[in-house]
């Protein structure tokens, strides 16, 4: 009796073995599947994204051009070695008027006009004179007729700087066009000589898609790209590097991709050598599927990213066919560079506010 029964437990358990591993093979297979179509469907709502982004009246507020010059950026060594303006010195309501100009100091100021008491500082001119900074400057007898359909209301505003040593800055905004609301944008930017930089910045467009983009010197040394739709993740590339008293340069310590659902990471290991970059979907470590990481670029003052153009990744699916990010994306991971380079320039909606803020705070001082 025991016999049979040792003889039965011995049949089920290779039964259950076997069931487990028909299911393992079976869950393998889906996963697969589910690599694949998970970054093809990722790719194609970040597409949609993009080009909603690209398309949308917003999209100029961070890719204007960039023809005038920031009292942020461009500091007279005349200046006091210490300034600071905050929202309290340059709130009001600020209109564009077209005006002759004779020669002499060119003040932007000459061309607006407060017209009104505000919390907050409202600046209103002509959307072709933001198409057109250099002619923002100029007079011509047609500019009597514009009308001042481009409003950027700031909400926060911080600018301080200690010369050669360290600075602040921070702009909270939004934009209208037409009366259309374009999108909301802010700025956060520090400086310290002992302590590196840090810049973000992230603009809210009003279909519900957002931008993010993250910089960050020092020992740690950070650079995040996302684009989002609410509090849904289409797209982030997240790179950590490190630097020792015994390293000559950086070291990535972290890297990881996120497309949709599907996660590509890798880390620093035992031995402080990075390890083999891992792929999940759902959060499902994908153990057939492998990826691999190769660097098209050694230049130092780009980060290796796939946002910069400056790193592939081939993944390698477990039926054993083969294909490159790039591949999959298209032309979309173009368009993410240019979004995002245009997200750490200068630009127009910010130059400009920065040069009234200057002009009035100079004025008042």
């Amino acid at each position: 009796m025991k016999t049979k029964n040792l003889y039965l437990a011995v049949v089920m358990l290779g039964i259950i073995t076997w069931g487990c591993n028909k299911t393992n093979d079976s869950l393998s297979s889906v996963n697969s599947v589910s690599l694949k179509s998970s970054i093809n469907t990722g790719v194609q709502n970040l597409t949609s994204a993009v080009n909603s982004i690209s398309a949308s009246p917003g999209y100029q507020v961070f890719t204007g051009a960039n023809d005038l010059s920031t009292k942020s950026g461009v500091i007279s060594p005349l200046d006091t070695l210490t300034q600071s303006i905050g929202l309290a010195d340059i709130a009001g309501i600020y209109t564009y008027k077209a005006t002759k100009m004779t020669r002499g100091h060119m003040s932007l100021m000459k061309f607006f006009t407060k017209t009104g008491v505000s919390s907050q500082m409202i600046v209103s001119l002509p959307e072709s004179k933001v198409n057109s900074p250099r002619m923002l400057l100029r007079y011509t007898p047609a500019d009597t007729l514009l009308a001042n359909d481009y409003t950027v209301t700031v909400s926060d505003y911080l600018v301080k700087f200690n010369l050669f040593n360290s600075y602040d800055y921070k702009m909270a905004s939004s934009i209208k066009i037409k009366d259309v609301d374009a999108g909301a944008l802010q700025i956060q930017s520090t400086y310290g000589k002992n302590n590196g930089y840090m810049y973000s910045s992230e603009f809210d467009f009003p279909d519900g898609y957002s931008t993010k983009y993250l910089a960050a010197s020092g020992d740690t040394a950070v650079s995040s790209y996302s684009i989002n739709q609410g509090t849904k993740t289409l797209y982030q590339e997240k790179l950590t590097s490190i630097k020792t008293s015994t390293d000559l340069k950086h070291r990535e310590r972290d890297y990881s991709l996120t497309i949709g659902n599907v996660l590509i990471e890798r880390k620093l290991g035992i031995g402080q050598a990075l390890d083999s970059a891992k792929v999940y979907v759902s959060g499902v470590l994908q153990l057939k599927s492998k990826v691999e990481i190769i660097d098209t670029s050694t230049d130092p003052t780009v980060d290796p990213t796939v946002t910069n153009q400056k790193r592939e990744l081939k993944i390698t699916f477990d039926d054993g066919t083969t294909a490159t990010f790039s591949q999959l994306a298209g032309t979309v991971i173009t368009n993410i560079n240019s979004i995002f380079t245009s997200m750490h320039q200068v630009n127009f909606a910010t130059n400009i506010v920065d040069m009234i803020a200057w002009d009035i705070y100079t004025k008042k001082n």
